[in-house]
């Protein structure tokens, strides 16, 4: 009976972790320095974006408290030029205008949709301090049908008209970059006082007024809009814990990573 002499296979001992009072040595060490520097820009990047939301949920909440604000602040009667010494300090105050339209002048705001609609706005200038000023007043919506055919005398309200509605800021270009315009045009894209006090015979105020639908405005053309504003805190505050999640992950991945490398 032959008899079988078992021999021992050798292996490699597992390499043990870096000790944690290593690792800061470790981490700098010409091995490891450059994938520790990227690491470290990746962190400042990703906490940067957490801190750059927490503004943004900042700015939105002081914009929102200035918004209440407006809200609840008696309406302002609008009769000349000196009543808008700072637009953006007005900006959502309700606001009562009583004066004539001046339909000769009127605009048109192109590609406006009204629950899911396609149409356009009218925006007409009201005529105060004896026609020598002028405000401009989306009077609402209107549908594609009447923007086609131009027949807009039908929508007009001549004599003297009183207008409730809120102040809004001159819709400009971002960047500081101002609207082309090729002489006279009633279509517009967007309401910029200052584009458009180009072609007007009289001064526009630097802000125009969303009238409101009030009474029988309600059901009849054109549809007057109401001035919605999302209150809430967004989603801010969400996308902030997420930057910071992820610059802790990174961070405490990366030293784990670094730890348990031979």
């Amino acid at each position: 009976m032959s008899t079988f002499n078992h021999q021992s296979v050798s292996t490699k001992d597992k390499p043990e972790p870096i000790p944690f009072s290593n690792l800061p040595r470790t981490l700098i060490s010409r091995r490891w320095w450059w994938t520790t520097l990227l690491v470290v820009v990746g962190m400042v990047v990703l906490f940067r974006l957490g801190i750059w939301q927490l503004d943004r949920l900042q700015q939105r909440q002081t914009r929102n408290a200035e918004y209440v604000q407006q809200v609840a602040a008696p309406p302002l009667r609008l009769t000349s030029a000196d009543l808008v010494v700072d637009p953006a300090g007005l900006r959502d105050r309700k606001v009562e205008v009583q004066a004539t339209y001046d339909f000769s002048e009127q605009l048109v705001l192109v590609q406006q949709n009204w629950q899911g609609r396609p149409g356009a706005h009218l925006v007409t200038p009201m005529l105060l301090e004896g026609g020598e000023v002028a405000v401009l007043v989306d009077r609402g919506w209107v549908p594609t049908a009447d923007v086609e055919t131009g027949n807009f005398a039908q929508f007009d309200e001549p004599g003297l008209q009183s207008v409730t509605g809120t102040i809004q800021l001159s819709q400009t270009l971002s960047n500081g970059r101002e609207t082309i315009v090729d002489g006279k045009q009633q279509e517009w894209y967007r309401i910029d006082v200052e584009a458009i006090q180009k072609q007007m015979p009289y001064k526009l105020l630097p802000i125009y007024v969303l009238a409101s639908p009030t009474g029988d405005t309600i059901e009849q053309l054109p549809y007057r809009i109401e001035n919605e504003v999302d209150l809430s805190d967004g989603p801010h505050l969400v996308y902030a814990i997420q930057w910071f999640a992820f610059t802790l992950l990174l961070g405490v991945g990366y030293l784990y990573f670094v730890k348990t490398r031979p």
